[in-house]
């Protein structure tokens, strides 16, 4: 089972800007930042899971496992209990979102088997915090809560355990014969060349991609759940800080509609109209990947110190920030209009630069 990257899907090919290092900090020993981008051995497999859970965009994915289909398998089933090496290849790999609407999907409790985790590891750390979010949410709105255990599994069930074979400098040199030893090196080399880092470069088919506004399965699967799901009678508000995959923003006065924002959000959670001359913001649609912020040269975009649970059952639009928007008397496109005269910054720049050369060479003539 090999760990996949889709460098189209990846915040951090939208703009060099982008500081997510989600991937990085959850898998640091297996994942690292090159050209801007993610890279890691080919060979790489569930030991770096936890990267396709948090993954604001499902850029990461494993061989041979779909999180999605996991989904509604499991949901078809009669077992409640979800476990590492039995019915999925790591509990990591299942988002906050996931988790959310496994519970509210389910009619029965839903466990989750810990047993086979270190205890005091990075990653029990990292799945127990995942829990305890998808617990601290679903609190807000209904009384369901996920489980959690600590059941000793029987190895013969561990079906997603993949086999961890390493070269070995002894069996090769064991090997005394001449087509044995062509057969040992090119297995090195090939082990050698496994663990070598992968890198990823942005193509035309990844700028085709990148183009694309597309919202991540795991929150498709969470409106799905929540239709199912009662809507409460009062609707609470949490702290911005305690909910990791959305968010609702504001945008200050700084802001001078450059667009940039909702041309880069990878999901079209922002988005305008076509003269430009609003910032909507669907909150739903957010992911919480930061881009938006991150592009922002004049920092005009920012959180809300609280998340309301209202959106999860009553989505909307709002309105985040409005301008006065004309027609450019020389081009005629539309521009943000602050006062003076009817012409856009781009016709501007072009007639102080005319006027420049024009000026420029009345001097060399002397004429002036």
């Amino acid at each position: 089972m090999r760990l996949h990257f889709d460098a189209g899907l990846c915040v951090r090919a939208k703009s060099k800007s982008s500081n997510c290092t989600k991937c990085v900090d959850v898998c640091p020993s297996s994942i690292q930042i090159v050209d801007n981008l993610p890279s890691f051995a080919p060979s790489t497999g569930i030991q770096a899971a936890a990267c396709v859970g948090v993954c604001p965009t499902e850029a990461f994915s494993l061989s041979d496992f779909s999180v999605t289909e996991f989904f509604f398998h499991f949901l078809a089933s009669k077992v409640r209990l979800i476990s590492s090496g039995v019915n999925i290849p790591c509990i990591s790999v299942l988002s906050v979102e996931h988790l959310i609407a496994l519970a509210l999907a389910s009619d029965e409790a839903i466990s989750l088997d810990l047993a086979g985790y270190e205890k005091g590891s990075t990653l029990l750390g990292h799945i127990r915090t995942t829990i305890e979010e998808a617990n601290f949410i679903l609190s807000s709105f209904c009384d369901k809560q996920l489980e959690i255990n600590f059941v000793d599994t029987p190895m013969e069930t561990q079906t997603f355990m993949p086999k961890q074979e390493e070269a070995s400098r002894r069996d090769f040199l064991r090997n005394a014969s001449l087509k044995g030893a062509i057969k040992q090196k090119k297995a090195f080399d090939d082990e050698v060349n496994a663990q070598m880092l992968q890198q990823f470069e942005i193509d035309g088919t990844v700028i085709a991609k990148i183009k694309n506004k597309q919202l991540p399965d795991k929150r498709k699967i969470l409106f799905t759940a929540l239709k199912r799901t009662n809507t409460p009678k009062v609707f609470e508000i949490l702290p911005q800080e305690e909910v990791s995959f959305v968010s609702q923003k504001y945008i200050n006065e700084n802001c001078t509609n450059c667009q940039i924002c909702y041309r880069v959000c990878p999901t079209g959670a922002l988005s305008s109209d076509s003269k430009f001359s609003l910032i909507h913001f669907d909150a739903m649609l957010c992911v919480k990947c930061h881009l938006c912020h991150d592009v922002c040269e004049p920092h005009a975009i920012g959180l809300q110190s609280g998340f309301e649970i209202k959106e999860f059952f009553e989505p909307s639009q709002r309105v985040l920030a409005a301008f006065s928007v004309k027609r450019c008397n020389e081009c005629g496109n539309y521009f943000t209009y602050t006062g003076g005269e009817q012409i856009c910054p781009r016709c501007m720049t072009e007639e102080e630069e005319a006027f420049f050369l024009h000026h420029n060479a009345k001097k060399m003539r002397g004429e002036e």
